[in-house]
């Protein structure tokens, strides 16, 4: 009986272990999205008018650019 108890109990320590090991590894996730989405905020603050417009948007859309990267928030897609 002992032998059933201490496996069970290994099992849930195994399910927990990975249950926190998941909840890191997507907060760590997020946090690194984050910290890319405000440095490349920094690094479209830091061009001048004139260079944002050559690669296409305004000041005013930085911050929707650095949020949908995969996304052109013209609805034009590049390469087709």
């Amino acid at each position: 009986m002992s032998t059933t108890y201490g496996e069970i109990g290994l099992g849930q320590t195994v399910a927990s272990t990975r249950l926190a090991s998941s909840f890191f590894k997507k907060y760590w996730g997020a946090f690194q999205e984050r910290r890319n989405r405000q440095r490349l905020v920094a690094n479209l603050c830091d061009l001048s008018d004139r260079e944002l417009i050559d690669i296409g948007t305004t000041r005013s859309e930085i911050d929707y650019v650095a949020s949908h990267r995969k996304s052109d928030p013209r609805g034009i897609r590049s390469g087709e």
